[in-house]
């Protein structure tokens, strides 16, 4: 029988919309504060959505670039179009472009290993730059943004419904699944990546139970995956993350279900911190291990994941209290090679690793 999958009780991550007096504003839940709190900022600022991005209160690679676009559309609703036309609104809006475009590269510098922040954001400029080619005025180009970044969210949520489908095919019944990390709906505009698969699985009533790694340093498992869960009502164990090799060894995981942050063409990928050691546990214990991200996440620019840039983090993450000769190294992501990678998910369908399209 079908699990009761209670998804009408995850709030959506984001959403951008007019305040009462006319002017773009962005809402998020701010991931920080969870799982003790639910809170929602709310703002007109760009630069605080960028702030939020950086210090993770909005966090999941598919969601920063939707947050990325908002923060473009934001600065071209409420600052750069009203600029530019106190300078006389010239269709041309030369000035109006260069300012655009030292914000895009301040966005896009705000967290570098996740491409779709800088999709996204490039293809808002893109179109920006086209809009302006054509003649539009910069108010005509920031609404167009506006309606674009609005349009991601919805694009999101289909692409992840899609992936769902596609990756609860690869689940049996009966299932207990191991995530590390939060590849969920707080991770996306709404309903996830690797926790879509959960959720469409859970439906079909395939899920036993899902092992959360906690996820060090910043414990979005225990965090994030588990509050997720626990609202939803798919049956849940929280582990600590060195618990997970005892955990297969036992034979109690059947399959590893994770996002990414960015898939080289070759099918490296770059998930959190942790995601390429619970790789090599899966593979020495025959265990299958599954990857889902949209294919936004593909950077078919890079042969493998050598060239995947590796943000590193700041030591107070791991260190709270500094000891003297004692340093940090934080990397926020790790490498997953391709070779230990059963399968990956994407809208399009179930592919194996060298096969990505």
């Amino acid at each position: 029988m079908a699990n009761e999958i209670r998804l009408d009780n995850l709030p959506r991550t984001v959403a951008l919309e007019h305040d009462g007096e006319g002017r773009a504003c962005f809402s998020y839940i701010d991931q920080r504060k969870l799982p003790e709190v639910l809170a929602f900022e709310r703002t007109g600022q760009w630069r605080q959505v960028v702030d939020a991005i950086k210090t993770l209160a909005v966090r999941g690679a598919p969601v920063i670039g939707i947050a990325g676009a908002a923060a473009l559309a934001l600065w071209a609703c409420n600052e750069g179009a009203s600029r530019a036309c106190s300078h006389g609104c010239d269709p041309a809006a030369s000035r109006f472009l260069e300012e655009l475009e030292a914000v895009v590269d301040e966005i896009v510098a705000a967290r570098p290993t996740a491409v779709n922040l800088e999709w996204a954001v490039r293809r808002a400029a893109h179109r920006a730059r086209a809009l302006a080619d054509e003649g539009a005025f910069p108010d005509e180009v920031a609404d167009a943004l506006f309606a674009d970044a609005q349009r991601m969210e919805a694009e999101d949520e289909a692409v992840n419904r899609a992936i769902g489908a596609h990756g609860a095919q690869l689940v049996g019944p009966g299932s207990r699944l191991l995530t590390h990390c939060n590849a969920g709906s707080l991770a996306t505009a709404f309903y996830g990546t690797a926790l879509g698969v959960v959720y469409a699985a859970a439906e079909r009533g395939l899920v036993e139970r899902v092992y959360a790694d906690e996820t060090r340093p910043v414990g979005q498992g225990a965090r994030l995956t588990a509050w997720e869960l626990s609202r939803v009502g798919v049956p849940c164990t929280l582990i600590c993350d060195n618990m997970a090799a005892s955990l297969m060894a036992a034979g109690r995981v059947d399959a590893v279900l994770v996002g990414a942050d960015r898939i080289a063409a070759n099918g490296d990928t770059a998930n959190k911190i942790g995601t390429y050691g619970v790789a090599v546990l899966a593979r020495h214990h025959g265990i299958p291990f599954y990857v889902a991200a949209p294919t936004s996440t593909i950077d078919f620019s890079l042969a493998d994941g050598s060239g995947i840039p590796i943000e590193e983090r700041d030591p107070s993450e791991v260190l709270p209290y500094p000891l003297a000769g004692v340093d940090v190294w934080n990397p926020a992501f790790d490498v997953t090679p391709a070779s230990l990678i059963t399968a990956i998910v994407t809208e399009r369908g179930v592919f194996a690793p060298g096969e990505l399209r």
